[in-house]
């Protein structure tokens, strides 16, 4: 686990660009288990998280489609919430950073950990879009 002060930064990248902080499993599930789009960001404290995956994520929401919800867990501090997120996300292998969009509670799109490291946010928000425009 790591130190809330090092995470906290990291963490409010993300939900002051609105992103809600899942910390517990049934916050979790009840996001998942919403109806509509949910784009679920699985934080890290990797320098792939921090140029790539953060800012890709919040880039790809200046799109005319996006998810009805957005949301985040951080691995290595919100254990519980990241295994639970991780559950919903199988057959997947855990992955952090990771970004999934749920529609109607199902993953229709996933970007794991060897689709962040190696390219620049530009790259992880256009994917992004991509899916937005198709299941959003």
């Amino acid at each position: 686990m790591y130190p809330l002060e090092l995470v906290a930064p990291m963490s409010a990248e993300l939900t002051s660009a609105g992103f809600d902080a899942l910390q517990t499993p049934e916050q979790v599930d009840a996001a998942i288990g919403k109806e509509g789009t949910l784009l679920l960001v699985i934080n890290s404290v990797c320098g792939c998280a921090a140029a790539n995956a953060r800012p890709g994520a919040k880039m790809a929401l200046d799109n005319e489609k996006k998810p009805m919800q957005m949301a985040t867990v951080f691995a290595g501090v919100d254990a519980s919430a990241t295994e639970k997120a991780r559950e919903h996300l199988l057959p997947y292998p855990p992955s952090s950073p990771a970004i999934a969009l749920f529609k109607d509670g199902k993953v229709v799109h996933f970007l794991e950990r060897h689709h962040i490291e190696g390219r620049s946010a530009e790259i992880i928000a256009q994917n992004l879009k991509m899916a937005f425009d198709h299941f959003c």
